[in-house]
Parts: structure tokens; sequence; C-alpha cells
């Protein structure tokens, strides 16, 4: 099994700052691909940031410019950080990773974390 935790999430006003983690553990070969989205209540998921194994990033128009999001292959985690915060950015936010096991055979899956509140305030 791969499983994903998220941390950091929280309380914080309009104009601060949030780092959230998510670390990958489990029987992995490969994560291939590492990201976030987030869900708002009534509102879909949208995705937010993603990276590859390489570091090649991209990145939702909505958050291009104040989130960073990063890599720690070693530690299979991935972090967002998250500046400049606004009530608009108040969701749950998932992580979410593309992992290749190998249990005699290869296999390819999507994996989610349980999510990480984070609230902006006005």
């Amino acid at each position: 099994q791969v499983h994903l935790v998220e941390s950091g999430g929280g309380l914080v006003q309009a104009g601060g700052s949030l780092r959230l983690s998510c670390a990958a553990s489990g029987s992995i070969f490969r994560i291939n691909d590492m990201g976030w989205y987030r869900q708002a209540p009534g509102k879909q998921r949208e995705f937010v940031a993603s990276a590859t194994s390489a570091g090649t990033t991209k990145y939702a128009d909505s958050v291009l410019g104040r989130f960073t999001i990063s890599r720690d292959n070693a530690k299979n985690t991935v972090y967002l950080q998250m500046n400049s915060l606004s009530p608009e950015d108040t969701a749950v936010y998932l992580c979410n990773a593309v992992v290749t096991r190998y249990t005699g055979s290869y296999s390819t899956n999507d994996y989610w974390g349980q999510g990480t509140q984070v609230t902006v305030s006005p």
C-alpha cells in the first residue's frame, strides 16, 4: 500500500503564509509526479500545483506567483509554500502522487491523502 499524509494546515489571516507538507510511505518503487489539489465547500476539486521527479513545476493561474511547490525525493515528500493568502484560498488541500509499485509486476496508480484544512480569515 501507499499512504499520503498531509500536514501544515491551519487558520491564518489574509496576507499570511502557510507551508504544507505531504509525505508518501509504503511499498513505493517510484514516485513519478506529486502535486496539490484543493476543494472548497460546494465546489469541485481543482488543481493547485504539481512537480515532476526532475523538479519541473506547474501552477494554476490563481496561485502563480504566490505559491511554490518543491520536492525532496529522498524523503518522498512534497511541500507547498503558500504566501499572500486570501479568503479565496480557503479549502481542504489534498496531496496527490502518481506512484509505481512492484509486486511481481509494475503497477502505476494515483494516490490521494486525506487532506489538510486551510482557512484564511479576512
